[in-house]
């Protein structure tokens, strides 16, 4: 049932209408008023049905007192726990009597009603009719109630998606994410959020006596105490790496080959083999991993301990507060702290001791910008985006950087799921796609279409939607778009396609096969992006902190310069993101890099 608070607004609305219902009964005799009052404390007293039946024959006379009578018959209804007949009474009320003055006292109820059937999207959009400022704080109370109980993640995906300016349905699905998600994809959408909303729930840190335990590369078990001496007692020649991931220990199993957080273990593997590749470079590297889940007061105590201070570089944590309290530790500390799948730029705003091993969405649009002026084709650019939330942020991105260099967009769209609805669907400058009836349809020449999907079936039929509308100009895709090992040679040549590929790999490369067999040899398994990406930047990093130390106050050298990384490499000569943003095309039978 609805919290205490919310039930003391409606029981106060009783005393205060008795108040004031004089200026809405001038017309309704004193019998029908004690009638009327005499109904709404049997609501107050709890004898629901016999209410209900004195309220119903306040209704059938649809005097002034009516709609007060529907309101209070549907309070009867709902503390009942009959939803629907309160839902049905709270939209009779509405029907019926459009202009009542108390609607958004309604609109109240009908989101309760709904919510607590788990109708959340009725119950929403109820909230959105109230116009009322002074019922904002029962609102936000109302919503963090409901809210707070669902634990279908993607059901508040869907829910954010549908009402993506709500506070409280962000927060929930930031909270829920921070609990239970490990996918990237939802802790960048974690990330995204908590820079719009903020934290739910924000409140100081409480005291734990919990000790933070770190697990060495020899696999053994150390408290943050043992590390020895202090940071500025660290004799030069090797550096401290703390890697705070939810590597969740206490639920792994080796039987186990598919696990939520594998890319975690994957991510690890790679930095792992990266310090002993730096330790052939005569560059020492102690790592020291810790279970760092979704725990702020974990990491507020961890990085506190007197033993941490000696870290030169934080490698995570990968949850929302966890990372602002190691961010803020980092800066505090003159101790880098690097992002491993993050894609926001707001985590190194500001944050002069943050990175970014990835290119954030707005440089990546930059990069597709930047490569697009060298097809020399016409400024008239159409863009199609998938449903994941990254997808549309990309490509809202890539719009606005094009406005920015005065291109015209002739169409910004979401691809539907086949080709054909897709040709169906595609207008440009207003102008609709003739009916398919039509004997021929009018060809189209645009500069190049642009698609950021996650849907790796959508750039195919995107490329079939673009030739039966005879839309011609080259394409440019997020290579997530597309099945790589899958898709047959003739979809990457029938048209002049480019791939946006942060994660690009030319396995033709000495080095990516040299590190695929010995992490074959090691491990009995192929390694993964994540292994790869792992790889590379504890080797640049590392190699950056023996070459500039701590500090890194030359940025001319804040770049790869040599060719044995497994990916495109770093450049942070500008900022604290990744610039290397790689953009490939398929030729010869492989994908080569086109792009500086």
């Amino acid at each position: 049932m609805i919290g205490r608070l919310h039930w003391l607004k409606l029981i106060a609305l009783c005393w205060l209408w008795f108040q004031t219902i004089a200026l809405a009964t001038a017309q309704v005799s004193p019998e029908g008023l004690r009638r009327y009052k005499a109904a709404v404390q049997l609501v107050q007293a709890g004898n629901y049905e016999r209410a209900k039946a004195d309220l119903n024959a306040i209704i059938q006379r649809e005097d002034q007192l009516a709609p007060y009578a529907h309101y209070y018959y549907a309070i009867a209804a709902f503390r009942q726990k009959n939803f629907s007949q309160a839902r049905l009474m709270i939209k009779q009320l509405m029907t019926r009597y459009p202009d009542w003055r108390k609607m958004d006292d309604a609109n109240y109820l009908l989101a309760a009603i709904c919510m607590e059937a788990g109708q959340y999207e009725d119950g929403l959009e109820a909230i959105q009719q109230i116009r009322n400022s002074t019922f904002r704080t029962d609102v936000a109370k109302l919503e963090q109630t409901f809210l707070g109980r669902i634990t279908n993640l993607n059901q508040l995906k869907q829910l954010n998606k549908e009402f993506p300016d709500d506070r409280a349905v962000g927060l929930a699905l930031i909270d829920l994410i921070q609990r239970t998600a490990t996918d990237k994809d939802d802790l960048e959408l974690s990330d995204r959020l908590t820079n719009r909303f903020g934290v739910p729930g924000s409140a100081l840190p409480r005291t734990t006596t919990t000790t933070p335990t770190a697990t060495s590369t020899t696999s053994s078990t150390v408290t943050a105490t043992t590390m020895q001496p202090a940071r500025n007692a660290r004799p030069k020649g090797y550096f401290n790496v703390a890697v705070m991931f939810p590597f969740r220990v206490d639920e792994f199993s080796p039987d186990k080959r598919l696990r939520a957080n594998q890319y975690v273990y994957d991510l690890y593997s790679g930095i792992k083999q990266a310090k002993a590749k730096l330790q052939e470079e005569g560059i020492t590297v102690n790592l020291f991993a810790y279970d760092l889940d979704n725990d702020a007061n974990k990491a507020l105590e961890l990085v506190n301990s007197p033993a941490f201070s000696q870290t030169d570089l934080i490698i995570g944590p990968l949850y929302v507060e966890p990372n602002r309290i190691a961010a803020a530790f980092a800066n505090q500390k003159n101790i880098l702290l690097l992002n491993p799948i993050a894609t926001s730029s707001d985590l190194v705003a500001n944050q002069p001791m943050a990175f970014l091993a990835q290119p954030s969405l707005n440089h990546q649009a930059e990069k597709v910008a930047e490569f697009a002026r060298t097809l020399n084709g016409s400024r008239r650019v159409a863009i199609y985006f998938g449903s994941a939330r990254k997808d549309s942020l990309l490509a809202i991105a890539y719009q606005n950087e094009l406005k920015r260099q005065n291109y015209q967009v002739v169409e910004l769209k979401k691809v539907s799921s086949s080709a054909q609805a897709m040709a169906d669907a595609m207008q440009f400058s207003g102008t609709a796609t003739p009916p398919r009836t039509a004997t021929a349809v009018t060809p189209v020449t645009l500069g190049h279409v642009f698609l950021a999907s996650s849907n790796e079936d959508e750039g195919a039929r995107l490329l079939e939607a673009l030739s039966r509308r005879k839309v011609s100009g080259p394409l440019i895709a997020t290579a997530s778009a597309f099945d790589l090992y899958k898709n047959s040679t003739s979809t990457f040549s029938r048209r002049e396609l480019y791939l946006l590929y942060p994660d690009f790999i030319d396995a033709s490369r000495e080095p990516v096969t040299e590190f695929q067999e010995q992490y074959l040899a090691k491990r009995n398994t192929i390694p993964s992006v994540f292994a790869s990406q792992g790889y590379d930047m504890m080797l640049f990093f590392g190699r950056q902190l023996a070459k500039n130390g701590t500090q890194f106050q030359n940025r001319s050298t804040l770049r790869s310069d040599t060719d044995d990384y497994l990916l495109s490499g770093f450049d942070y000569s500008r900022n604290n993101e990744n610039q290397v943003v790689p953009i490939v095309k398929f030729e010869d039978g492989r994908f080569i890099k086109v792009n500086e």
